[in-house]
């Protein structure tokens, strides 16, 4: 079966075409090169001994993506992951994540529904919880106002996804809402790769331990936590990736209960930022420059997922832990420097 990844070129995109590549499926990848590299297609090719078929394109290219889609009618699903994702820059800039977010979202949508197998994962995110009030979160938990453009954006891009199901009445999708993605693959041959400078912590605390950046910032250690630091759910990239191959089987094999579904995907364990930074000092055997500086807007206090449904429905649970991630995102890091 053809499989179209949108974004297959980023970070959770380029592991989850390697995971894909190993179940056998034949993988199809659309990114922009907007932020990532096609170095990335190469280390997917020596992971898998095979080659991805590659397209450069924008998804807001409307002429574009229809002339894709009518080369490529045999598509069975799609993976979406192809959007802007920091919550900060989301702040400063967003009406770029209203359009990249939202209108190729709907152009995508649009294509889709025009296919013989109309199947779709989306990439949503634990952000459309804003605020929670209750840990774990669950999957029926409120869905607050989002605390940033960036937690807005996937928000609307579930209920656009809902909308169009229940208009379309053949197209089936499954959105996974996962926490914080960390890690690289054990082969180091691919990793996360961020232009400029980093949005996430993880590639933050690798760049300051390798000698990249001078200091680590440390966003606030004045929230109500035990260390006064944010709390999340940190889950392997690879645990992820894989996640998304079981939620496509499910919709190829039509388990899939209703025409639309949600899954938290993330370990079930909260930890704090400075416990992330201990973590990775004695994985490492590294010593971290950090400050403590000023909260971050958009930043929500805690965060971290309830995963029974994940794991009694999909079948799928968390394998590998948080030292496992933070030792192969630092080997990661130092392939790139060369060390």
């Amino acid at each position: 079966m053809k499989i179209l990844v949108t974004g297959g070129l980023g970070f959770i995109g380029s592991h989850t075409v390697v995971a894909l590549q190993h179940k056998g499926y034949d993988v199809v990848v659309i990114d922009n090169l907007s932020n990532s590299s096609l170095k990335v297609l190469e280390g997917i090719t020596n992971i898998s001994s095979k080659s991805p078929d590659f397209e450069k394109l924008d998804l807001r290219d409307k002429l574009s993506l229809k002339e894709f889609f009518v080369k490529h009618q045999d598509i069975a699903g799609v993976i979406h992951f192809a959007a802007s994702k920091a919550v900060g820059e989301s702040v400063k800039n967003p009406l770029l994540y209203y359009e990249n977010n939202i209108a190729a979202l709907t152009y995508l949508l649009q294509n889709l529904v025009n296919l013989p197998k109309q199947n779709i994962i989306f990439s949503s995110s634990c952000t459309v919880y804003g605020e929670a009030e209750r840990f774990p979160i669950s999957e029926d938990a409120p869905i607050k106002k989002a605390m940033s453009p960036y937690g807005n954006t996937k928000q609307i891009g579930e209920e656009i996804i809902t909308d169009t199901c229940k208009a379309n009445g053949k197209l089936k999708a499954i959105s996974l809402r996962y926490f914080n993605p960390i890690g690289a693959h054990p082969s180091a041959e691919i990793g996360e790769l961020p232009m400029g400078t980093p949005q996430n912590l993880v590639p933050f605390i690798t760049q300051t331990a390798i000698g990249k950046r001078e200091q680590l910032s440390v966003f606030g250690n004045d929230y109500p936590t035990a260390d006064g630091t944010c709390i999340r759910d940190y889950i392997h990239v690879m645990d992820l990736a894989e996640a998304h191959v079981v939620a496509l089987e499910r919709l190829l094999s039509s388990k899939a209960e209703d025409s639309y579904e949600v899954f938290n995907v993330g370990t079930g364990v909260g930890s704090s930022v400075l416990e992330v930074i201990e973590a990775f000092e004695s994985a490492s055997e590294e010593n971290l420059n950090y400050k403590i500086v000023d909260r971050r807007p958009g930043d929500v206090i805690a965060a971290y997922a309830e995963t029974s449904k994940a794991n009694d429905v999909l079948g799928w649970k968390a394998k590998r832990n948080l030292e496992q991630a933070l030792n192969d995102a630092w080997e990661w890091e130092k392939r790139q420097h060369k060390l």
